[in-house]
């Protein structure tokens, strides 16, 4: 699975679908509501540690099943939405560039998409980004210098945005880069869907994408990314390669079922739409909501508010959650939320006014 001879490896991906510029290494977890009280206290960063992560339940995959069975057109369309306005931007060379880990799947369809759909082959790096830390910058080399692809043709993916945190981190970071090398990158950030107008994408709407409610066993098996005291100034930035999982892999799984849901939308005559959205209406939209939530709740530092579906699961998947408010909690994109929230007895919240379908709140560190 991981080659000495390359400086990449492809997870449980095909290798033709992705090569993950990330440091494999061994990591001692630490329990959740510990890491919580080491972010919080400012003690540690979140990115110098990993929480052990659990194979979901019988009933979550039930959930996920029939979530997928109704959201996989949609998703189905906006990756063709998003694969149209590549190539209608993109002349030359593309080269797709994942933010590990919730990019990864949407550009290993990306991918697919480009060649299958518009005759425009791609290749595709899966690389780390991490809040207040930066853009990994070696991989970034890597790409452009050692693998020689044209930097004109990078295109930085990532499956959704929730306040827009890692969008004006890879703006910044970018922005460093290329004070530090001379090397000019486009600094936007496409995604799927846009909920705080940061990127460049197809939609700003807050909807159900089915894989951003899993976890390794749909993201090549891999971890969120680490950068901690084992990670040299010649490495990537590391991850944790969870080999145990590997009998309950849905990553190449997914890989198929997507393909298959784009290959029926193009035989049903759907024609992708190569214009993104304007972002100007959700970036009011997210400015209004954090107001909204700090004043109402009383929170001072804005990364305990977490909007949108796949943000609220992740806080739900590994963190100390305090609430969720949901605005329909009985529409089946958000079961799953549902139920993780009944699992962990988290309080719910309904909010037919929410501006999105889901908001999890993180307990502060008096509460943890």
């Amino acid at each position: 699975m991981i080659s000495q001879a390359t400086p990449c490896f492809s997870g449980s991906y095909a290798p033709e679908d992705v090569c993950f510029l990330l440091k494999p290494i061994p990591l001692d977890f630490t329990p959740v509501a510990e890491k919580e009280r080491l972010i919080q206290s400012g003690q540690r960063h979140y990115s110098e540690m990993l929480s052990s992560e659990s194979l979901p339940s019988a009933r979550y995959l039930e959930v996920f099943h029939h979530a997928l069975a109704l959201t996989r057109e949609r998703m189905a369309r906006a990756l063709l939405d998003l694969a149209a306005i590549l190539a209608a931007e993109r002349s030359g060379e593309i080269t797709l560039v994942s933010l590990a880990r919730a990019g990864t799947p949407v550009g290993v369809l990306l991918k697919h998409t480009l060649a299958e759909v518009f005759a425009r082959p791609a290749q595709h790096y899966s690389i780390s980004i991490i809040r207040d830390r930066g853009i990994d910058t070696r991989a970034l080399r890597y790409i452009v210098q050692d693998a020689g692809r044209d930097p004109a043709g990078l295109v930085f993916i990532d499956g959704w945005t929730g306040k827009g945190v890692i969008a004006r981190e890879l703006q910044h970071a970018l922005a460093d880069f290329k004070a530090q090398t001379g090397i000019t990158l486009d600094t936007r950030l496409y995604a799927l869907t846009d909920l705080a107008g940061v990127g460049v994408a197809p939609s700003d709407t807050d909807y159900l994408i089915p894989s951003s409610i899993m976890g390794a066993t749909m993201s090549g098996l891999i971890s969120r990314s680490i950068l901690n005291e084992q990670i040299g100034p010649d490495d990537f930035h590391g991850c944790v390669y969870y080999a145990q999982f590997e009998p309950h892999d849905c990553s190449r799984w997914f890989v198929a079922t997507l393909r298959e849901a784009i290959r029926a939308q193009c035989d049903a005559g759907y024609q992708p739409v190569d214009q993104p959205i304007d972002s100007a209406a959700a970036q009011a939209r997210s400015r209004a909501m954090l107001a909204a939530i700090r004043s109402r709740f009383g929170i001072r530092d804005s990364n305990l508010i977490k909007p949108g579906i796949g943000e609220a699961t992740r806080v739900l998947l590994r963190r100390v959650p305090e609430r969720l408010i949901l605005r329909d909690p009985d529409l089946p994109e958000v079961a799953h939320l549902v139920q993780l929230g009944t699992e962990k007895q988290v309080a719910l919240e309904v909010d037919p006014a929410s501006p999105y379908q889901a908001i999890a709140l993180i307990q502060g560190l008096s509460d943890v």
